[in-house]
């Protein structure tokens, strides 16, 4: 028995050491646009017509649409001349499609051009203990989101990456509490407002604001949000005051920063919060023994990275919320990727 297992590490330390292979097969299938051909043509399509279509290589294209094939993203058939045909799956056409509206490709698109650069540098992050844009990028990140919004095309970026995560994820997160007694909430760091246009449809009497940096709640506008139902508030939460509200929501907010910039805007909030109100927190909870979920670990090896934060256990959150002010914490675990955190005052 101890051999076997004994045979077995091997094979798992490869699988860990070769993961960036399937990462990058899959971040470069979609930025060739590979899925979107294949939904748009409605019909099988052969290497050399997918490789003719996207001015690609057909040996290149060819070595491609197989690792696809084998991580189980396309689906293949065989004709009876010996071509191979492929086509979308359907967590492919769902999920890795532009005009899904469950789409995953501009998050996709983030790790593999912003992300994937910085956790190039991932030693130098953990030697250091501080996130890795000057050399990804040659800015300085003394401003976190000045570095992180470098330009207004990162920004957009961002933008669509967080609206994809929400538009997926959203009902789930504003949904593990009733919110329905809060009737004015604020969406601090709202972004592109795919959270606020959850809560909007499951909650119709409330009322959403975004508050964000004047530039965010300009792309917003711009090029994501047209609901009338949600209105926006243009600010810095860290120095500006923060209107009064029942609710205030704090989305992936509080992971970017350290303990004492979240006490510090905790502590604002629960100054601004109407009696009886409170703050709800979304974040991906590590377990209380840190044993995982896996993904949350990566994740906060990704804020070591991108920010100055980390992901966090829900004792930690409340001990955080209870230092600002709050009496009340309730922690729901989704069972999914993200959590969430109801704080009362």
């Amino acid at each position: 028995m101890a051999v076997v297992k004994e045979n077995m590490y091997p094979k798992k330390i490869l699988q860990y050491m070769e993961g960036y292979l399937v990462s990058k097969t899959l971040f470069a299938a979609c930025e060739l646009g590979v899925f979107d051909l294949l939904q748009d043509s409605q019909r099988p399509l052969a290497t050399a017509q997918v490789a003719q279509a996207l001015d690609s290589s057909e040996d290149g294209m060819d070595r491609l649409l197989s690792a696809c094939a084998g991580l189980e993203l396309l689906t293949t058939q065989h004709t009876t001349d010996g071509q191979v045909l492929y086509s979308n799956t359907e967590m492919s056409s769902m999920f890795l499609t532009k005009s899904s509206p469950r789409s995953l490709y501009h998050s996709i698109d983030y790790n593999s051009n912003t992300m994937y650069l910085c956790w190039h540098y991932l030693t130098n992050a953990v030697r250091e203990g501080k996130n890795q844009y000057e050399r990804a990028f040659g800015v300085n990140s003394k401003d976190l989101f000045e570095a992180v919004y470098r330009s207004d095309e990162e920004m957009v970026k961002f933008m669509r990456l967080m609206n994809s995560i929400w538009n997926i994820c959203g009902r789930d997160v504003v949904t593990a509490f009733d919110l329905s007694p809060f009737k004015s909430i604020y969406d601090l760091g709202g972004c592109s407002g795919a959270l606020a246009r959850q809560c909007v449809q499951i909650y119709p009497d409330c009322t959403v604001t975004i508050f964000d940096l004047p530039k965010v709640v300009h792309m917003s506008r711009e090029h994501f949000l047209s609901d009338d139902r949600i209105s926006f508030h243009e600010g810095d939460f860290f120095k500006d005051s923060l209107p009064e509200a029942d609710l205030y929501i704090l989305a992936r907010i509080l992971h970017d920063w350290t303990d004492e910039r979240n006490v510090e805007l905790l502590t604002k909030i629960h100054q601004s919060c109407n009696p009886g109100g409170g703050v709800l927190l979304v974040e991906a909870l590590l377990s209380e023994d840190n044993s995982g979920p896996l993904t949350t670990q990566l994740y906060s090896l990704n804020m070591l990275v991108q920010t100055e934060g980390r992901e966090r256990k829900g004792s930690e959150y409340a001990a955080l919320l209870t230092k600002a002010g709050f009496t009340t914490v309730h922690v729901h675990k989704t069972g999914k990727i993200y959590d969430s955190i109801l704080a009362l005052k």
